[in-house]
């Protein structure tokens, strides 16, 4: 920390994480799915929000393709860069739980220390993550953006799961398979947890 730094202070505001909260009549939390490309991450986040949403819950996805068009443009795909990208994500999911959002967040988020740093940014009862769990010769099957199929011409390096690794979670609150479930039955299994646990009436 340079001596810049050191005169910057928090600053605290009249309207707090909880009185929004009451605003938008539902607690706020952010559900962060993990996994590799082509597993099913983000279509399964859009199809929960838009389950949420019909509820008259208010919410915001962060995908990790839209974030880098803008906020994480500058960013590589370097171990470095990685990390920043997730930190950076991790930052926005805290700043619209603070804000009384429910935030949806879809990144691949490979690295489980750095996930780790995320979640502690949080209350125990604000995050929730969530592992989609698919092997790496389903996800190259789907290859739904046809990434795979660069990465195997050369024209993709350091690609996740075959030129890097990605450390499968240890402490996920919820797993769910897309190799053995549809889309409705895991958007169903996060629905189930998120009214057991009250996250939602």
């Amino acid at each position: 920390m340079d001596d810049s730094q050191k005169n910057i202070k928090w600053q605290k505001t009249n309207i707090t994480k909880e009185m929004r909260q009451k605003l938008h009549g539902h607690k706020s939390f952010v559900l962060w799915f993990t996994g590799l490309s082509g597993s099913g991450k983000s279509t399964i986040a859009s199809e929960l929000e838009h389950f949420l949403y019909k509820r008259g819950l208010s919410t915001y996805m962060l995908d990790g393709d839209n974030i880098r068009h803008g906020l994480n443009e500058d960013l590589s795909f370097s171990d470095a860069d990685r990390k920043e990208n997730i930190r950076r994500i991790g930052e926005v999911a805290k700043l619209f739980v603070d804000s009384g959002i429910i935030v949806i967040v879809a990144a691949i988020s490979p690295m489980e220390q750095i996930r780790q740093e995320v979640r502690k940014k949080f209350s125990s009862n604000e995050y929730i993550e969530i592992y989609v769990n698919c092997s790496i010769t389903e996800c190259e099957k789907r290859d739904p953006k046809g990434l795979y199929k660069k990465v195997r011409n050369g024209l993709i390096q350091n690609f996740t799961g075959i030129a890097t690794p990605y450390e499968i979670p240890d402490s996920s609150e919820i797993v769910i398979d897309t190799e053995k479930n549809n889309i409705d039955e895991c958007t169903n299994h996060i629905i189930q947890y998120l009214m057991q646990q009250h996250f939602i009436n």
